[in-house]
């Protein structure tokens, strides 16, 4: 089983930057993939960026040339710088892992969630 807390999150002005962080405490048997998914007042929760084992990544075509995701730390920790916040990046941001427990069965685990809030 892994724990998965995020960090980071706060009050910035449009054009702003603000660098998230997630903590892994245990681990899964094996990582298939991370990523940051967030979640607006009445919306249902959205991809933002995710990172496969192998290192391919993918984003929403809204966050697109303004945030990144990386990982360090034998895939323990994970980031994701947001710059040029729009205030519709304005949301409840929550880390996430999908993996193996064991040798057959994949679940996806999720952080209690950071907020992130961009005023124009």
């Amino acid at each position: 089983q892994v724990q998965l807390v995020e960090s980071g999150g706060g009050l910035v002005q449009a054009g702003g930057s603000l660098r998230l962080s997630c903590t892994a405490s245990g681990s899964l048997f094996r990582v298939v993939a991370m990523g940051w998914y967030r979640q607006a007042p009445g919306k249902e929760r959205e991809l933002v960026a995710t990172v496969t084992s192998g290192g391919s990544t993918n984003y929403a075509d809204s966050v697109k040339g303004r945030f990144t995701i990386s990982t360090d730390n034998g895939k323990t920790l994970m980031y994701l710088q947001m710059n040029s916040l729009k205030p519709e990046d304005t949301a409840i941001y929550y880390c996430n892992q999908r993996g193996y427990s064991d040798y057959t069965s994949w679940d996806d685990y999720w952080g209690q969630g950071t907020q992130v809030t961009v005023s124009s």
